[in-house]
């Protein structure tokens, strides 16, 4: 783009069209696979009980480069490569810049289960512009641009009826803290049931823009794991912000995130969660 065009516009675009068959074909490489048959010595431990496989390594090694290449000038900050060197996480907010996450719901696929994806999204100083969410299982390709529109498969979507009576959502109670969980926990008159969703951030923001969930609140709020998402629901017409109201940036590292299909939504929620 530097020089050549000034954003990615929609499905038709040699950028978009180019990351999304790059997802592909590295699932059918790397991916599928290995899925259901991992050996003991290719799933390590990492920091906070999380885990990570050599396939999330080797589709981060061999996807950069390909991202580099497509907009020059610009930089990848994947998951992988910042668990070894934090500091790739400086400076989220200048320039262009590639988020990747090779496998959200490592967990999953190391365990043979099917709620995994992989996840890109562009930052231009900051703000999401594009994003791509690959699920291998069904092989479903759910693609977001600023100004766009959000399309899963090349047809536009948006989220479905929100309904506010009785919401039911995720929380990743994880990383919460504990007065949070014991409220929650003790049952908000008005919520009608939450859980801990599929385990990736990648499956359930589309779950939520088809109308599976009425809310997702998360803490940890990693920029690859929410970036992409939160982009996604906002192109289809909900809604996404911090616990006070202010919009999600990928340089800001507070915890705390609300996703909602409608801003009443949104705000029904909040008010049952965090009151």
């Amino acid at each position: 783009m530097s020089g050549q065009v000034s954003r990615v516009s929609h499905t038709g675009s040699f950028v978009v069209e180019q990351v999304s068959s790059a997802l592909r074909e590295l699932a059918e490489q790397y991916v599928m696979p290995r899925f259901r048959r991992l050996r003991d010595d290719e799933v390590m431990a990492k920091a906070h009980g999380d885990v990570v496989t050599i396939v999330d390594h080797e589709v981060e090694q061999a996807l950069a480069p390909q991202l580099l290449a497509l907009l020059p000038g610009s930089r990848v900050v994947g998951e992988e490569a910042t668990a070894a060197d934090p500091s790739l996480l400086n400076e989220l907010d200048q320039g262009w810049v590639w988020l990747l996450d090779p496998v959200d719901g490592t967990a999953n696929f190391a365990a043979g289960r099917e709620a995994f994806a992989m996840m890109v999204a562009l930052l231009r100083d900051g703000e999401a512009v594009a994003c791509w969410i690959y699920s291998p299982i069904g092989g479903q390709m759910a693609v977001a641009e600023l100004g766009s529109g959000a399309f899963i498969d090349g047809v536009a979507v948006r989220v479905a009826n929100a309904d506010l009576d009785g919401l039911k959502g995720v929380v990743k109670t994880r990383y919460l803290p504990p007065d949070l969980v014991a409220a929650l926990e003790r049952g908000p008159r008005g919520l009608a049931a939450f859980d801990a969703g599929s385990g990736s951030a990648g499956i359930d923001y589309p779950a939520l823009v088809a109308g599976q969930w009425r809310f997702l609140l998360y803490w940890r709020t990693l920029a690859w794991d929410h970036v992409p998402g939160s982009l996604f629901v906002t192109e289809a017409g909900g809604h996404v912000a911090r616990l006070d109201g202010s919009l999600y940036r990928a340089a800001d590292t507070r915890p705390g995130l609300l996703v909602a299909p409608s801003q009443e939504a949104w705000q029904a929620a909040r008010t049952l969660l965090v009151a």
